[in-house]
């Protein structure tokens, strides 16, 4: 009976895993270092989500919500707005659910010299 249940489980794990959606790409890249504050952000999922709450943090100021405008459904491609806080180091958090019902986060950071 273990080994029903292991290889049952061992069946389902991939079917889990593929449910969710992953960041293939942001604008600006994760971890990279620019010369100027971009006006906007872009997130690229490899399948649909929909995003609920998307936070800027910088280091020398504190977390602001950013305005998530008409992104209210489910989607792979969203640019969102950003507030320029100058130089410094900028940390994006995101939320969302995937189509399967599933709440996802992540986040994603980039210096301005």
């Amino acid at each position: 009976m273990k080994k029903i249940i292991t290889l049952a489980l061992m069946a389902a794990l991939p079917s889990v895993v593929l449910a969710h959606s992953k960041v293939e790409e942001t604008t600006p890249a994760d971890g990279t270092t620019i010369t100027a504050a971009p006006a906007e952000i872009s997130l690229n999922f490899s399948k649909d989500i929909r995003l609920t709450r998307i936070e800027m943090a910088h280091e020398e100021h504190s977390a602001v919500s950013l305005d998530l405008g008409d992104h209210k459904s489910f989607g792979q491609e969203f640019t969102i707005p950003l507030p320029s806080n100058g130089t410094g180091t900028y940390v994006i958090e995101w939320r969302g659910l995937g189509e399967d019902g599933h709440a996802m986060q992540g986040e994603f950071s980039f210096t301005v010299e």
